[in-house]
């Protein structure tokens, strides 16, 4: 069985309002990524993805562009204990 890590994203950009949650969901579930992702109050996104390191580069990749409506400035992101995550879901 693979191990999985956790990574905790933070992204800035024009990164609210043109659908990137939504589209990171997709992404996410696509990949095979567990978590979540929420806007923050400052206009960025967070996000935590839990999967194989494989899924979790792949999915790291997909951030760093982002949907084609907005634009990705800046990726940010830390390694940190697993929670289990069963899916991936948008937080308001």
């Amino acid at each position: 069985m693979e191990d999985k890590l956790l990574y905790k994203i933070h992204i800035s950009g024009r990164v609210q309002g043109v659908g990137f949650r939504w589209s990171a969901a997709n992404e996410a579930h696509s990949s095979g990524v567990n978590g979540y992702v929420k806007n923050l109050p400052a206009g960025s996104v967070y996000i935590e993805a839990e999967g194989s390191v494989e899924s979790l580069n792949r999915f790291l990749e997909w951030c760093k562009k982002g949907p084609s409506f907005g634009y990705v400035d800046l990726v940010t992101f830390e390694k940190c204990p697993v929670k289990n995550y069963k899916e991936f879901r948008i937080e308001n």
